[in-house]
């Protein structure tokens, strides 16, 4: 396979229809993302595939390795999993903060048997759950010098009996003697301490194939228990060739990657992609875009890795706007940005103050990670997120109450469904004999995704996102999308970020109120928000019944809207308003238990029948807890 057919030309949204010309199964393609990674130490063995900074401050201080590097210390670090019985369709559970190990282990894990990556930041319910489901034993985990509340969590399960073996992490550059703690339950080692005995030119067991499970990503967790959407070798070789396949960006250009590593952008955007391009990605400290000095040091890390691009959320771009550029960025090209709506303000501060353009993007878990992509070589199309990634096909269709789908001609709004070699295997619902028993769930209908999510699809193949199909807001029978009220907002000059949710309403079920936040020094009032929301949303009844002003809306770790702490709040709102002129309230709070919102009311003895008589006209769930006198 020539590098041409490799890499073909693909910098403009016409090139779409002659890259499909070529059949995938003809790119030739790594099978595994193993050998995704082999390759890339066959190619350029002597390449820097990882800068690895230890932290914001000590950014001129990183940790490099070589593609060459990099594989033999995969090929040690599988070996060890081995050791301990992990095969094929073994998952390996990795809860930590980001460091040079973690790459490297996560890609081990992929070669041996399955990766299973945890948010550490998740309650330990949900964490005990992600492991029950993913049957996994081993854990690959933060030791305590790297993050103390991960190895609280960490200990926490090895009491709990919930994992056998746990192999600790190190910070990024450190001193590698101090010895493992012990806890009685589990086996305890630091994973380069064991993995320096081991064989590194190969890997002792079978070598993963196209349609082996690759990994166990779950789902953000906002509405519920987490979900474990599983992903094949094949989905993310195809996704992390979609990506890398950019004519943008040349073999020599190094990225940043600073986004979790349980999160699929990192996997597949920062290493995955890179290496198959044979690019250097520099990668920040443990806590990425959460540690604040990053910011301020963030052009003359620019300058001086020379970064040609990056990955990040809305609110990244949000506040790197608001630093100066004291330095040379002319090696940027462009920045991605993904996981919720970009708001117009955002860009414009974003581009008119760095002169670099922002590319949108869309993707989601359960397919792989990105489906469409923007371009730097023609205008933005407004309101389009990109066009959907070559062997991707996107449609809208509408979803009737019997759960029976109508495709939509180009530019109808509807649920957006997604097909092509990304699409997930299925949701991890439980174990045999065979490995993970796999379930659509009802995502998937004859190899379309029902991405969940509502917008338009053109003729051209560019989407356009108008909402989550979860978020509608239903007001006396009516459904209200979210998106037209937000967008109303965010077209007002001070407006910078615009939530919208249901609030709880005795006569309509629901209401639309607002939240949003507004550029530093602003003086614009909720009032004045209030009626330029009235006078621009779509319909009547869609006009918010009031506007919030929040310091920052709340987000998921990885920067995706978090609209159910906005529910909770508008709840709370609603349940303080009725018993304000109850006796006995002491206090009032929301809580998300399992995706729904339940209003607490702690209260004095004998007070629960005033409560009830104030509260159950209201359409939500709430509890009473009486205090003892």
């Amino acid at each position: 396979m020539s590098r041409t057919s490799l890499w073909p030309k693909y910098e403009n949204p016409g090139d779409l229809p002659g890259i499909e010309a070529v059949p995938l199964d003809r790119r030739g393609l790594p099978v595994s993302t193993y050998q995704l990674v082999a390759r890339a130490a066959d190619l350029w063995p002597d390449r820097t595939a990882l800068t690895v900074l230890p932290d914001a401050a000590h950014w001129r201080e990183p940790t490099q390795r070589t593609c060459a590097h990099l594989l033999a210390d995969v090929h040690r670090a599988a070996n060890v999993l081995y050791e301990v019985g992990v095969r094929r369709d073994d998952a390996v559970a990795l809860m930590s903060s980001n460091c040079d190990e973690l790459v490297t282990a996560t890609l081990a894990a992929q070669l041996a048997g399955v990766a299973a990556p945890i948010n550490p930041g998740l309650s330990r319910e949900h964490i005990t759950e992600l492991l029950r489901l993913s049957g996994a034993r081993v854990l690959v985990a933060a030791g305590p010098e790297l993050d103390a509340r991960c190895w609280d969590t960490t200990r926490a399960l090895v009491e709990a009996g919930a994992v056998d073996t746990v192999f600790l992490l190190r910070p990024t550059g450190a001193d590698e003697s101090a010895e493992p703690p012990m806890l009685a339950g589990a086996e305890i080692a630091y994973l380069t301490d064991a993995a320096d005995s081991h064989d590194a030119t190969s890997f002792a067991g079978d070598l993963p194939g196209a349609h082996d499970l690759a990994a166990l990503f779950h789902t953000g967790g906002t509405t519920g228990a987490p979900k474990l959407a599983a992903h094949t070798h094949a989905n993310e070789v195809a996704n992390a060739w979609m990506i890398a396949a950019n004519t943008g960006l040349d073999d020599d250009s190094t990225i940043f990657a600073a986004l979790p590593l349980f999160h699929v952008n990192a996997l597949i955007v920062t290493v995955l992609a890179p290496l198959l391009r044979g690019q250097t990605v520099v990668w920040a400290g443990p806590l990425g875009y959460r540690d604040a000095a990053l910011f301020g040091e963030f052009w003359s890390i620019v300058e001086h890795y020379r970064l040609a691009a990056m990955s990040a959320v809305p609110t990244v771009y949000s506040v790197l706007a608001q630093y100066p550029v004291d330095a040379d960025i002319s090696s940027m090209r462009f920045c991605m940005v993904g996981a919720s709506i970009l708001p117009t303000a955002v860009r414009n501060n974003f581009e008119s103050n760095t002169g670099v353009r922002l590319l949108e993007g869309y993707g989601l878990t359960e397919a792989t990670c990105a489906s469409a992509r923007s371009f730097t070589t023609t205008a933005a199309r407004p309101g389009a997120v990109g066009q959907r990634l070559p062997y991707q096909t996107i449609k809208a269709v509408r979803i009737d109450e019997s759960g029976r789908w109508t495709d939509l001609p180009a530019g109808e709004i509807g649920n957006l469904a997604v097909a092509g070699p990304t699409v997930f295997a299925g949701y991890v619902v439980g174990h045999d004999t065979e490995g993970p028993v796999l379930d659509g769930l009802g995502k998937l209908i004859d190899g379309w995704l029902d991405t969940g999510d509502l917008g338009r699809v053109d003729a051209d193949g560019f989407v356009y996102l108008t909402g989550r199909a979860k978020d509608l807001i239903i007001r006396g029978g009516h459904n209200i999308d979210p998106a037209g009220i937000e967008d109303a907002l965010l077209a007002h000059p001070d407006v910078t970020g615009a939530g919208v949710v249901g609030r709880p309403d005795i006569h309509s079920g629901e209401v639309p109120v607002a939240y949003v936040t507004v550029a530093a020094g602003a003086e614009v009032s909720t009032d004045t928000l209030l009626e330029w929301a009235t006078e621009r949303v779509p319909e009547a009844a869609a006009a918010p019944k009031s506007v919030t002003v929040l310091d920052a809306l709340p987000v998921t770790e990885v920067g995706k809207p978090y609209k159910l702490a906005l529910r909770a709040d508008a709840a709370r709102r609603v349940a303080a308003r009725a018993l304000s002129d109850v006796p006995g309230v002491d206090q009032i709070d929301a809580l998300v238990e399992n995706g729904s919102i339940v209003v607490t009311i702690s209260a004095a003895e004998g007070h629960s029948a005033a409560v009830e008589n104030a509260l159950d006209r209201y359409p939500m769930a709430w509890r009473v807890v009486e205090s003892q006198s």
